[in-house]
């Protein structure tokens, strides 16, 4: 397979990824507001903080009230990050490689497409945001399925599958952190209702709250949430089982090379930790600084694929 093709497999799927993770969280936060009287005059700041765009915000806007929020990251193409540009992004990829993906998985995208180039800020008053938020997550789930039950498992859908992996592992991993050191950063607050609330808001902006019930019961504590989303080796949106997969699809596309290229050295070194590191040692180590370390090996890893299988020669 050619770099170029690679690059834009990989692209497509990692800006799907962070659109799906954008909603997700903007979902979450909405209804946390709705739930829980905001306690500070710019209660959505913490979005901001989880995807590092204060400054970028701040270039065109003044305050962080809903609807410029939801406006820089849902509508807003001059932020590359927000969901209408990463889907603009990821059907631009697509199109010129629809031959790599199945009819109806391009269909999905672009049918998703065309409706986000229709998307105004009336959309958060009718028919709503929760309304809104509700149809677009839906239609990622489609989307995910589509891949998932039509795609061969070739190097198109490894090089896609790692885009996919890596963007959640990362996105897993900021959004504990600004949890664990923005939402709630008074002592008495902790343990009570507000912050066990807003860690439930944090399994369920993973779809992962009823997995945590099944594991550890309805009682909400940091280090099962932790446990969960870091280390939990089955749930299909925790660090490990991302970098796990991530290693497989790596693993496979390296035993095409001639001769056959080993996994990158950081994806084995951020598996080996996230195997053996539980949540009670990453608390006592650094909750913050462990997780600052799996962003940083993230973009480590990033790094390495992209110099031995993206990058244009």
């Amino acid at each position: 397979m050619l770099r170029r093709i690679a690059n834009s497999l990989f692209w497509a799927a990692r800006n799907l990824e962070r659109a799906e993770w954008r909603a997700r969280l903007v979902d979450v936060n909405y209804h946390l507001l709705i739930e829980t009287p905001p306690r500070d005059s710019a209660p959505w700041e913490p979005l901001l903080a989880i995807f590092g765009e204060v400054e970028p915000f701040a270039e065109h806007h003044s305050i962080a009230d809903e609807r410029s929020v939801l406006n820089f990251f849902t509508l807003d193409l001059d932020n590359p990050n927000s969901i209408r540009s990463c889907i603009n992004v990821a059907r631009e990829n697509i199109r010129a490689l629809r031959h790599y993906v199945s009819s109806e998985f391009w269909l999905d995208l672009n049918t998703l497409y065309l409706s986000a180039q229709n998307w105004t800020t009336e959309d958060f008053d009718s028919p709503g945001v929760y309304a809104f938020f509700s149809d677009l997550k839906d239609s990622f789930y489609r989307i995910s399925g589509i891949r998932q039950s039509t795609l061969s498992r070739d190097l198109a859908y490894d090089f896609m599958r790692i885009g996919i992996m890596l963007e959640r592992a990362e996105e897993v991993s900021r959004m504990l952190d600004v949890k664990y050191h923005f939402l709630m950063p008074r002592l008495e607050d902790i343990g009570g209702p507000a912050d066990l609330l807003q860690w439930a808001g944090v399994l369920k902006s993973a779809s992962a709250l009823e997995a945590y019930r099944q594991r550890f019961g309805n009682a909400i504590r940091l280090a099962n949430v932790i446990d969960m989303l870091l280390f939990d080796p089955a749930f299909p949106r925790s660090a490990r089982y991302s970098i796990d997969s991530l290693e497989v699809s790596l693993r496979r596309i390296g035993s095409k090379g001639v001769p056959p290229l080993p996994v990158p050295k950081g994806v084995e070194e951020l598996l080996a930790e996230l195997r053996v590191e539980k949540a009670p040692e990453a608390i006592e180590y650094g909750l913050h600084e462990f997780l600052l370390h799996v962003q940083e090996s993230c973009d480590g890893i990033f790094a390495q694929i992209y110099d031995t299988y993206l990058k244009s020669e």
